[in-house]
């Protein structure tokens, strides 16, 4: 774990990253600049970050024939089972340590978390800009817990082992990967599918390789990955009827069938007429 401070090396990229407008329709990117860049503004008193990682790798495939879904949102929607899981190890920190006060954070917040996973010597951010580490791969969603305690501070983590390989650069449907740690969000498969709420433009009609729920392309080619190991999360499980839907079954999906399937799901987020448009631009010709 890193002691908060100003992420100075940050601050630069993140101005230019919002100059340039990666962000598109993600206006909450520009909020709260100071405060993203700087842990102790979030959470007054702040003397350590605690960085963890929890995996959500799974072998199990949908239908060969469906529509993809991205490997986060099989099962149970992470950010409440992981930040549930945060919510006791601070209580069994305050158990043992005593007074100590903190916040947990599972993507809910305006927190650099690869910056501070980095910092916490977990592993080096990826050309996808996604971290990731020597023996898990990237194939894990990274949470934080705040504390008001001075604690045992970790060494960065300081090599970068992409080395000169550009598999996921190259493997992009969209080309939204546009220099060395540089995503262009607003090119995302993800951003697409999830964040835009107006209609997907039709010059992307070809792209999307069949995506209609995130994208996992840049995950799936990284050498990297070869490591990953199954998760052992139950909640993550996917319903046996979400992998088991073939084409057809997707276009044809009821508002029922989606409650259903995605009742605790992160897919709730693009909610049922979201998916649906999904479905229907994938099918455009």
């Amino acid at each position: 774990m890193p002691k908060p401070n100003f992420l100075e090396e940050e601050a630069p990229k993140l101005e230019e990253w919002l100059k340039r407008n990666y962000q598109g329709e993600m206006h909450y990117m520009e909020n709260h600049f100071d405060m993203r860049l700087d842990p102790r503004i979030l959470v007054p008193g702040a003397k350590s970050v605690i960085s963890l990682t929890y995996n959500y790798y799974t072998d199990q495939k949908q239908n060969s024939e469906a529509s993809k879904l991205s490997k986060y949102a099989y099962g149970e929607d992470y950010h409440h089972v992981v930040k549930d899981k945060l919510k006791i190890l601070l209580r069994n920190m305050q158990q043992e340590i005593g007074e100590i006060h903190g916040r947990c954070f599972v993507d809910s917040a305006p927190v650099m978390e690869r910056a501070w996973a980095s910092k916490a010597g977990i592993g080096w951010v990826g050309k996808h800009s996604l971290l990731i580490n020597k023996t898990q791969g990237s194939f894990f969603f990274l949470a934080e817990i705040i504390v008001d305690a001075e604690l045992a501070y970790d060494a960065p983590f300081a090599t970068d082992h992409c080395g000169t390989c550009t598999a996921c650069m190259d493997a992009c449907p969209t080309g939204a990967i546009v220099e060395n740690k540089v995503v262009d969000g607003s090119k995302c498969i993800s951003y697409f599918t999830i964040e835009l709420k107006d209609a997907i433009p039709t010059s992307y009609k070809d792209k999307l390789d069949d995506w209609m729920f995130g994208c996992d392309v840049c995950q799936d080619v990284c050498p990297w990955n070869r490591f990953s190991k199954v998760h052992n999360e139950p909640k993550f499980t996917p319903n046996p009827k979400l992998l088991a839907m073939n084409r057809r079954e997707w276009q044809e999906i009821t508002e029922d069938v989606f409650n259903e399937l995605f009742k605790k799901s992160a897919v709730k987020r693009t909610k049922y007429e979201g998916l649906k448009r999904n479905l229907k631009f994938l099918e455009l010709k």
